[in-house]
């Protein structure tokens, strides 16, 4: 599978590369296993935040509202009862809870594979991907004169300090690892740039040779 190839310095290169059709050209006749990789990655980064207070936690109630009778009102003990504005909750979120989700090395693998087969038409090689200036003006240049711009994930085999800084101020731009790729970015992403290193690693990581079988 021969894909849209650059130089370090962004221009077309005059021999495309070629990308492992066991990756990247999966035939996916079902969404279910893509479906449940990510969902598990967006409950895997929930942050466990809600928090509801029981009626022994609600701050107040401690004196009876009203006495017990002759006052043809309902009996109450604390205005801090569930059933009265104010009072505590009933069978809320402690903040205690496990939303995490998990899937086994293998499934892990195949929904990448199957995430990068469905956007195989968006992936880009380039020869290397450095911004040794640190600057995100020269990032923005290097990825403009790539054709791209928005929404880019950007793999390579090792993630190089001064390039981090670069493009973590450019909006819709990941910069990650390639053994450090997941089902959820890979799939919100309009343009995947691999660097060559990073194909490589791919290949060792996801293909047969590297144990990835499908």
């Amino acid at each position: 599978m021969a894909t849209p190839t650059y130089t370090k310095s962004g221009t077309k290169a005059t021999t495309p590369a070629k990308l492992n059709k066991d990756i990247f050209g999966v035939d996916v006749k079902s969404h279910s296993l893509l479906k449940q990789a990510y969902v598990a990655y967006q409950a895997n980064s929930r942050e466990n935040l809600a928090k509801t207070l029981k009626r022994g936690e609600v701050r107040g109630g401690g004196k009876k509202p009203w006495k017990q009778k002759g006052t043809g009102r309902a009996r109450f003990g604390s205005i801090r009862v569930p059933i009265w504005r104010g009072g505590g909750i009933t069978f809320g979120p402690l903040g205690k809870e496990n939303y995490s989700r998990d899937l086994n090395k293998k499934a892990k693998q195949q929904a990448i594979r199957q995430a990068l087969s469905v956007n195989s038409a968006n992936v880009s090689v380039i020869e290397s991907f450095e911004v040794t200036s640190g600057k995100t003006k020269d990032a923005a240049a290097l990825l403009k004169k790539i054709g791209v711009e928005r929404k880019v994930l950007i793999a390579v085999d090792n993630k190089d300090a001064m390039t981090a800084q670069a493009v973590s101020n450019i909006d819709g731009v990941k910069y990650t690892q390639a053994t450090y790729l997941n089902v959820y970015d890979i799939m919100n992403a309009d343009h995947i740039i691999v660097t060559k290193k990073a194909l490589d690693a791919i290949d060792a990581w996801l293909g047969k040779a590297g144990g990835g079988k499908k």
